[in-house]
């Protein structure tokens, strides 16, 4: 397991809204280690039995926590972000439509202060069987080795569910974000799956836009040990054609799924056509 494990003690920005507390009650279902809230104002309640305070240097005095999922507008995620940021090690930024201006500065203060952040635009993390910093529907994964690293959480949640169908568990889930400014990438996440012995195959799931995808295929190519399967969404798409995703978009020659395929697959990796593929790959390499 990567990222969250049994050490990490959570908070919830954003908790007495109505993302925040809707999903607050999914994470503590699933048995995450929730200590703590933060809405500014509010300090002094609770909800379902976590504490609310007002900042989140109250709160890591209070209960200890070192990492924080957001849940707040994004007019306000910088704010938030940079808060988090300054006293946690892992911020998780739930947050959609947030400007790029803002992504970039949030990225930057994140490198100076050596934090990790993923996101934003992320369904967020989860190790089965530990807990869940994230929106992700938890009957559909199942406690394994099998890493799972995806910049669409709508595709994260189809392969989690073929590979638990199939008999085969994930170690952890890592939704990266589809805007095209991120925090944590694609090799950030290989590497530490690499290091990690609980997982002993990754799935790189990707999509059109960017060269994120073929930046990994080099990474793999010299530095993963691990048997890679992957998917590529959005074959068919023509250029100028948006997915979904701020990021995904072909601008000329760049960022096609031919070109992504054929690196990854130069690179060793097994690529399915279609996400159905995928079980029968891994299981193959495993």
């Amino acid at each position: 397991m990567i990222l969250l494990d049994n050490d990490t003690k959570c908070l919830v920005q954003g908790i007495t809204g109505k993302q925040g507390s809707f999903h607050t009650e999914q994470m503590l279902e699933y048995n995450t280690n929730i200590l703590a809230g933060v809405t500014p104002g509010k300090g002094g309640q609770d909800f379902l039995g976590v504490p609310v305070f007002n900042s989140i240097e109250e709160a890591k005095e209070e209960t200890g926590v070192n990492s924080s999922i957001i849940f707040v507008p994004a007019k306000f995620a910088k704010d938030a972000a940079f808060e988090s940021i300054r006293h946690l090690d892992l911020v998780v930024i739930i947050s959609e439509h947030i400007p790029v201006h803002d992504s970039l500065k949030i990225m930057n203060y994140a490198r100076e202060m050596d934090t990790t952040v993923i996101g934003p635009n992320t369904p967020g993390i989860i190790t089965p069987g530990v807990g869940k910093l994230g929106i992700m529907p938890t009957h559909i994964f199942e406690e394994g080795n099998v890493g799972v690293i995806s910049r669409s959480g709508t595709l994260t949640y189809e392969v989690a569910s073929q590979l638990t169908r199939g008999g085969i568990g994930q170690s952890t889930c890592v939704g990266i974000g589809g805007d095209p400014v991120i925090g944590t990438n694609y090799i950030d996440i290989l590497k530490k799956f690499e290091e990690d012995d609980d997982t002993e195959a990754i799935v790189l799931i990707g999509e059109i836009g960017g060269n994120a995808e073929e930046n990994a295929a080099e990474f793999i190519k010299d530095n993963i040990s691990k048997p890679v399967v992957s998917y590529i969404a959005g074959r068919t798409a023509p250029p100028g054609k948006r997915m979904g995703h701020a990021g995904a978009i072909i601008h000329g020659s760049s960022g096609t799924a031919e070109s992504k395929i054929n690196a990854l697959t130069d690179a060793g990796v097994s690529v399915a056509k279609m996400p159905s593929e995928i079980v029968d790959l891994v299981r193959k390499s495993i």
